[in-house]
């Protein structure tokens, strides 16, 4: 039989071995946490996207049904009704436009938060009568929604502007 060295009886890693896996492991590590924040800000930005779209498109729909109720004779046009809504929550409370639909037709199951909104100041509001690039609401109506975020998109436009 032959006779075991002292080498071989040894288990493990040098610490060389182990200095070179842990900078292995850093440089990995200082590729991959840049990127996952720019991933994690890019959702971000199309959640944002998605809510002005949902929220826009409610607001648009309102004025239509508001139309074809004046139109129907439903309601009668007041010299300052715009048909847009008076404030956010008309669009998930409803209207029935003056009996033009048999129920409360409502827009949104829930107004979407602003995911850019780390501050808890909620959506940004223009009515029609108001500038596009307002940022103080006039209060007639509810025209528009803008973040009101001081964030720049990954395009350089500040959200605001979205």
């Amino acid at each position: 039989m032959k006779e075991r060295t002292l080498l071989s009886d040894r288990c493990g890693v040098t610490l060389l071995e182990l200095l070179i896996t842990l900078a292995i492991l850093a440089i990995l590590a200082a590729v991959v946490l840049p990127v996952a924040e720019v991933t994690v800000r890019r959702n971000k930005e199309i959640e944002l996207r998605e809510a002005l779209r949902i929220v826009r498109q409610a607001i648009d729909a309102y004025k239509e049904a508001f139309d074809e109720a004046v139109r129907d004779n439903k309601i009668i046009r007041n010299a300052e009704d715009t048909g847009y809504p008076k404030t956010l929550e008309d669009l998930f409370t409803g209207s029935n436009f003056g009996g033009l639909y048999p129920y409360q037709r409502k827009f949104l199951r829930r107004i979407p938060r602003d995911p850019m909104d780390r501050e808890g100041k909620g959506w940004g509001l223009r009515s029609h009568a108001d500038e596009f690039d307002a940022t103080t609401w006039g209060g007639e109506d509810v025209f528009d929604i803008y973040s009101r975020s001081d964030g720049v998109g990954l395009d350089g436009t500040p959200y605001r502007e979205w």
